[in-house]
């Protein structure tokens, strides 16, 4: 058993100060700097040179932190109470190059390393999923190779784009390549849609990963695919990579590749649940594209999948100090 830990400071109380009034931190947590230490840093990363299709997620971070003012502090669902449990702030952005992928890449490994040196966990906001090869970067200095769960639409373990190594299309190609994935325990998730060819799977199953699609999730249903994950993933160390498109268009239009016969946001929150007994080290959630979005319909999405992911974080560092 650790020392305890100083009592959390957490949201602003919505009670005396109107939801839509102050900074739009995420879930109104308190800044980085305005406490002295975080369990879960949540940082944005307004970055999207790496798109192939729809720009725009370099504003994803702070979208999904205005849509995060509804959030509150119990969460039913799991019931828990995250930022009670545990030190949630708001740790800013990182800057990224945004002239110069190979100079991102290495700005946000760094930035990662620092937060992650703190003892913090990260919950990230993208930005295009470009980021998440720094993120694993920096994971597996800490944890070693780390098991992933990625939910998207597509594979993302494409070769290059126009030559190009690093872009949103590549990211577990290049992790699986660098040996900082457990690739005993790697799974996409919700994935659909047209390909390149038939190599694509051939050789995404030759790096290791399964493959639940969105229409497996529809026959199998959650609870049960929530179960497969658990038993593949075990006690390993996890990651979590969501992209927003791992949602049909009607739950998140605003996204860069959208593609047709997605999960309903239901059914992603619910396999979040689902994953709350796993070892989960940290995770990002990225390619909220809000110029294509109406209503905040992607944004409330995002920040209701980061409310999950944060709450499965805070109760296992809770439950770690006894």
């Amino acid at each position: 058993m650790t020392t305890a830990s100083p009592q959390p400071v957490g949201p602003v109380d919505s009670s005396r100060i109107p939801r839509y009034a102050g900074p739009a931190t995420f879930a109104r947590l308190p800044r980085l700097d305005e406490v002295s230490r975080a369990d879960v840093a949540v940082v944005g990363v307004p970055f999207d040179t790496g798109v192939s299709y729809r720009p725009g997620a370099r504003f994803g971070g702070n979208a999904i932190r205005e849509a995060s003012r509804l959030l509150r502090p119990y969460n039913p669902a799991q019931d828990a109470s995250p930022f009670a449990l545990a030190q949630v702030a708001d740790a800013g952005d990182i800057a990224a190059n945004p002239f110069n992928i190979n100079e991102a890449v290495e700005s946000v490994e760094a930035a990662a390393d620092d937060l992650l040196a703190t003892g913090a966990r990260l919950m990230t906001l993208g930005g295009d999923h470009t980021i998440a090869l720094p993120l694993l970067r920096s994971m597996a200095k800490k944890h070693g190779p780390v098991a992933l769960l990625h939910f998207d639409a597509h594979l993302d373990t494409w070769d290059t784009y126009f030559g190009a190594e690093y872009t949103h299309g590549t990211p577990f190609r290049r992790a699986v390549e660098e040996g900082i994935l457990d690739t005993s325990a790697l799974s996409h998730v919700g994935t659909r849609g047209p390909l390149y060819g038939k190599k694509d799977l051939d050789d995404d199953e030759k790096m290791g990963f399964g493959i639940v699609t969105s229409a497996d999730v529809m026959r199998r249903g959650v609870d049960e695919v929530a179960d497969q994950l658990r038993q593949r993933i075990g006690d390993r160390p996890l990651y979590i990579s969501i992209d927003i498109d791992v949602l049909d268009p009607a739950h998140a239009p605003g996204t860069g590749t959208p593609e047709a016969g997605g999960l309903t946001s239901r059914e992603l929150l619910e396999i979040l649940r689902g994953l709350a007994t796993c070892n989960l080290v940290s995770a990002d959630l990225v390619e909220v594209a809000p110029a294509y979005d109406h209503a905040e319909i992607t944004s409330v999405a995002a920040s209701h999948a980061a409310y999950e992911l944060t709450t499965i974080m805070s109760r296992q560092i809770a439950a770690s100090r006894g």
